[in-house]
């Protein structure tokens, strides 16, 4: 029991300690020798076997309390301790090597009075510092050996003292110059990184030829760096981040003069760095890189704070495990582990059918997690995912967090298998299933209600003026409407009745409801929503079937140019579930029916694949039409079978995709020149 009045300061200081005193009382030897196992089962997962079992957070508070107990009971400290040795170890895959200096794993620190704590004990060592610091990536470290100015080896951190020798997959690394105009034999340290655009491509690809996915960005790299076919290491498109030098002869005195030199010989520089002279504008760079992490192209797990003048650095040397002279400020947890309870099923507008996983409530970064995304039920069953499951989430700025792990060695016999829903959970309706996709395509699902209406009403189905998406959600909240079929049964009367509708308005809504009319028919097939049926196939059914598309067969509709199986079961899907109301609505709008247009006589164009972009002198539709007229197809976007791509002022990324793929360019000029 505590005696007195204490600041809030003052309480937080005494509760810590507390807390930390209690910890190393719980801890007896035994659970001291517990601990270790585990510790070294979490690490053998991680650092041998790329398979992470547990987050950082787990790992790091159980090693601190390790650190604890040892520190107070140092004769009882085992061998096999990891506070014993520094970094992973070595593959028997590859070649060891001895670097020519030792590499140093960092102390770490998680908050403000960690960081006090340790500025504390580095002023005592010298008061007339600064303070170097940079991003703490998140991948595998290495070492780069240069002897007169060629990359000579390329070297795992390992153990801290013996790595494994990579060259070849070093050399693969774009980003690692094999020359540079430093002569002296010199070490450059430094982290590899698989960005996360990049992570997502190799788990895509990974997925599609039924291999295991990595756990996340780092591990990626780790294995990718690893491995024993160079060609692998070559398509990974791996990033190397230098943090610093081990052997070198630079005669620089600051470290952050010493990085920007190394910068200078071709390497990458980081996001973000920055010279601080005291703890508050250490603060100050931290809580900007904590606040810009997600907006990086790389993960990031902390800050590195290092002493920037070389001679003090010398001098506060190291103790047996970690240099004096810097630490690293580890960024709040993302990761936690948690059970997942329930999945619950969500219907978007589109009618996608999402699960979502109920889980635990769990504090990661201030923010309680309650649910996480499955994205789809491929996913679940890729992940084996089950109620009751012990699962690592991953939560990255305001998004909603995602299972990116299942620990399977957690189970109990009390999980349950997911099972795969056939009908909608909102109207009952038969789902289309596609594997990947499960989707509502009812039309009258209350779920989908809004935006089947506004996709009905916009530009490219049947461009009904003034019904914008606050109207409609006006007219869906009040009751009036429940599907498409009842935006024809409105009246003045009834608008009028709705708050903020006036009679002009009203009367324009109405009048654009019945100039909708008479449209042309592949509007009306566009304006329906179905799955993977946009401008281009909506006009393809149109001229083949007329008004008897609702009757065509799967075999006539796969018949037809560029559609091709999956398209056609989802019409026939839309169809089954939506055949009324596209009966009822085709009598309302009596669209015209195609007329059999004349072949188009023999053109550049003619049954060539194009893509429009740019600025041109007419607009892009009436352009559209008029190749169209010639017998082309025009697509929205570019692919191996694009045969033009015709472009005007201010063509972006689709001309230079166009390029990268050797599709044939013209310019508008030159499209009209091909025509003469």
């Amino acid at each position: 029991m505590f005696i007195g009045i204490y600041t809030k300061k003052e309480l937080g200081c005494i509760l810590r300690f507390k807390a930390c005193f209690d910890k190393i009382l719980t801890m007896n030897k035994q659970d001291y020798k517990n601990a270790i196992e585990k510790l070294n089962l979490y690490s053998h997962h991680y650092y041998v076997l790329d398979d992470p079992i547990t987050t950082d957070e787990v790992y790091d508070k159980l090693y601190h309390e390790v650190v604890e107990y040892e520190e107070h009971n140092p004769n009882d400290m085992l061998k096999n301790s990891p506070t014993q040795r520094v970094g992973d170890i070595v593959s028997e895959g590859f070649t060891k090597e001895n670097h020519l200096s030792r590499m140093w794993s960092l102390e770490d620190i998680f908050d403000s009075q960690g960081l006090e704590k340790w500025l504390v004990k580095t002023y005592k060592l010298d008061k007339n510092i600064t303070f170097y610091c940079e991003p703490k990536f998140d991948g595998a470290s290495l070492n780069l050996i240069y002897e007169d100015g060629v990359l000579v080896k390329g070297i795992t951190r390992g153990d801290g003292t013996t790595g494994e020798l990579i060259t070849q997959n070093v050399k693969t690394i774009k980003s690692v110059p094999l020359t540079i105009e430093y002569k002296q034999r010199i070490e450059i340290r430094g982290e590899v990184v698989i960005f996360k655009d990049e992570f997502d491509k190799i788990n895509a690809a990974r997925l599609k030829n039924d291999e295991a996915v990595f756990a996340n960005p780092r591990n990626a790299a780790a294995g990718s760096l690893r491995q024993l076919d160079s060609s692998i290491t070559a398509s990974r498109n791996l990033v190397f981040l230098p943090y610093g030098v081990g052997e070198n002869e630079l005669e620089h005195k600051l470290l952050s003069d010493k990085m920007e030199y190394i910068y200078s010989l071709g390497f990458r520089k980081p996001p973000e760095r920055a010279v601080c002279k005291n703890a508050k504008e250490i603060e100050s760079i931290y809580k900007q890189m904590v606040h810009d992490r997600d907006s990086y192209s790389m993960m990031l797990d902390g800050m590195v704070i290092k002493v920037d003048e070389i001679s003090s650095q010398i001098d506060m040397g190291h103790t047996v495990k970690v240099p004096r002279f810097a630490v690293a400020y580890k960024f709040p947890a993302v990761e936690k582990i948690t059970t997942v309870k329930d999945i619950v099923l969500q219907v978007g507008r589109t009618g996608a059918v999402t699960p979502v996983a109920i889980v635990e409530p769990t504090n990661i970064d201030g923010v309680v997690v309650e649910r996480a995304t499955l994205h789809n039920f491929d996913e679940i069953d890729r992940k084996d995912i089950r109620l009751n499951d012990k699962v690592i989430i991953l939560r990255s700025g305001d998004v909603i967090p995602k299972i990116i792990k299942v620990l399977t060695h957690e189970r109990d016999g009390s999980e349950v298998e997911v099972i795969r829903p056939t009908t909608c959970p909102v109207c009952g309706s038969e789902l289309l299933d596609e594997g990947v996709l499960l989707k509502c395509q009812n039309l009258e699902c209350e779920a989908r209600v809004v935006n089947s209406i506004m996709y009905f009403a916009s530009k490219p189905c049947l461009n009904i003026d003034g019904l914008g998406i606050k109207i409609v959600e006006a007219l869906f909240t009040s009751g009036l409407i429940k599907s498409v079929v009842d935006l024809f049964d409105l009246t003045l009367e009834k608008l009028l009745a709705l708050e903020g509708f006036k009679e002009k308005k009203s009367q324009n809504l109405l009048d654009s409801l019945q100039n909708a009319k008479g449209s042309d028919y592949w509007r009306f097939i566009n304006s329906l929503g179905i799955e993977h049926i946009g401008e281009v196939a909506s006009k393809t059914l149109a001229d083949n079937f007329g008004f008897g598309f609702v009757n065509a067969t799967k075999e006539e509709i796969i018949a037809c140019d560029g559609i091709g199986e999956e398209m056609a079961e989802s019409v026939l899907e839309f169809v089954r579930v939506n055949h009324e109301t596209i009966t009822k609505l085709q009598e309302i709008l009596q669209p015209l029916e195609p007329v059999k247009k004349e072949e188009a006589k023999e053109n550049p164009f003619k049954g060539k694949t194009a893509v429009l972009t740019g600025t041109m002198s007419e607009s892009r539709g009436t352009i559209k039409e008029m190749l169209e007229n010639l017998g082309a197809k025009v697509s929205g976007s570019v692919s191996k079978k694009t045969d033009f791509l015709i472009y005007g002022e201010d063509a972006g990324s689709k001309y230079d995709k166009a390029m990268s793929l050797g599709v044939e360019c013209l310019t508008e000029q030159e499209m009209r020149e091909r025509l003469t």
